[in-house]
């Protein structure tokens, strides 16, 4: 019989000890890392942040300056061939994501389907302020029927030119849901 996972978070998790704490406290197995093969994130520095804009609801979306510069371009292009994107959500601190899976635990969520849909502390690609979830009018919900969307095509077909690459496609090695949504600005070397 296998082994179950452990929970410790301790030395041979390889997670600094914040992150291990909350896994910890949170209920994550401390071989998550591995058995997901997600890269760790760690937080950028808030100050460096720009807003590109408000989110459909009203929040700043924030990005990196390099990331925010390459977003308004891509947005200024994807306007000039009729297509409009929509910047739903930028960066997302450690502690927002924490409260992010608490609260669909206290939902009585199992914490193996809440970490299909949202990554551990430390593994989101939004702690780096390079990602973003892009949306178009009638699709800003951040749901998998973006990717019918003449946006989503945009998306896909020009969106490498200004370094922006889909994270989560169907059938990722992550573990994580098709995210048509969001994307991650990878600079070139």
């Amino acid at each position: 019989m296998a082994a179950e996972p452990t929970v410790d978070g301790g030395p041979a998790s390889g997670l600094p000890p914040r992150f291990a704490a909350l896994h910890r406290e949170l209920g994550i197995p401390s071989n998550y890392a591995v058995t997901r093969g997600l890269p760790f994130h760690g937080e950028v520095d808030e100050a460096t942040l720009v807003d590109v804009g408000p989110s459909p609801d009203g929040r700043p979306v924030r990005l990196v300056p390099s990331a925010a510069d390459a977003w308004h371009r891509l947005r200024q292009a994807a306007m000039n061939d009729g297509v409009e994107l929509v910047a739903v959500s930028g960066f997302r601190s450690v502690a927002r994501q924490t409260e992010i899976i608490r609260s669909k635990l206290q939902a009585g969520r199992a914490l193996p389907d809440i970490l299909t849909v949202i990554a551990a502390p430390g593994f989101s690609e939004h702690h780096t302020g390079r990602a973003i979830d892009i949306g178009t009018p009638g699709y800003l919900d951040l749901e998998e029927n973006f990717a019918e969307t003449d946006a989503f095509r945009w998306l896909q077909a020009r969106a490498g030119g200004f370094g922006f690459h889909l994270s989560y496609p169907r059938g990722n090695a992550w573990g994580i849901t098709y995210e048509p949504w969001h994307w991650l600005f990878c600079p070139p070397d």
